[in-house]
């Protein structure tokens, strides 16, 4: 598939349906790319598709099964939207540098060493009023890591909101930029393996349809 040159060619590409719930064009919507009017449209949009299909069924389908809708905040960026708000972090756009987000949010490039991977920033309505009434991000964070594929995630403080990463090659590593800052767990640190059940009660058993 070519990069798109045309309106019906971008329409046509909007309508690929990555899983049973999940569009492409939903995954194309950017603040920065329409406030700006820069196009946030694939160089190679079947790498693009490809990797964010895997992130669709592996993690994202999952999810909506389990816990409902699935809100999404920000996923595909074309290099041009990512390098312009990495350029201007400063001014609170929150892009990491461009050729990091290879295989992350620039979906139609591979990492350095080659995987292929798509991240999208999510919202899980049915964990906001848990989330605001005290649950810690952690809870969902701790039930995705014992049940789905991921490779990375990062919390953000409002509506733990989150960046869900699916890669050939995963990290399984927990950041957060809302409190406690840091890093959650990643291979090697103690917490990392077992069951960790005891720090999401309530939650609902993982659904697949």
């Amino acid at each position: 598939m070519r990069k798109p040159a045309s309106m019906k060619a971008l329409e046509r590409l909007g309508r690929v349906r990555l899983s049973e719930h999940f569009f492409m064009r939903e995954m194309l919507y950017s603040e920065i790319a329409n406030f700006h009017g820069i196009p946030n449209i694939p160089d190679d949009p079947d790498l693009a598709v490809a990797a964010g299909t895997r992130l669709c069924e592996e993690l994202l389908e999952p999810l909506h099964a389990t816990f409902g809708h699935v809100s999404i905040r920000s996923a595909f960026r074309s290099v041009e939207v990512n390098t312009y708000g990495h350029e201007r972090s400063s001014r609170g756009y929150n892009c990491g540098e461009t050729t990091w987000n290879y295989a992350r949010h620039v979906w139609d490039r591979r990492d350095a060493e080659g995987h292929m991977g798509a991240t999208a920033c999510i919202v899980i309505p049915w964990f906001v009023p848990r989330y605001e009434a005290g649950t810690p991000w952690q809870a969902l964070a701790w039930w995705i890591h014992d049940n789905l594929p991921y490779s990375d995630m990062a919390f953000f403080p409002t509506y733990a909101a989150f960046n869900l990463r699916w890669c050939e090659q995963p990290n399984r590593r927990i950041e957060s930029y809302a409190a406690p800052k840091g890093c959650l767990t990643k291979p090697g640190m103690a917490n990392h393996d077992g069951d960790h059940s005891s720090e999401y009660p309530g939650f609902p058993a993982l659904k697949r349809r």
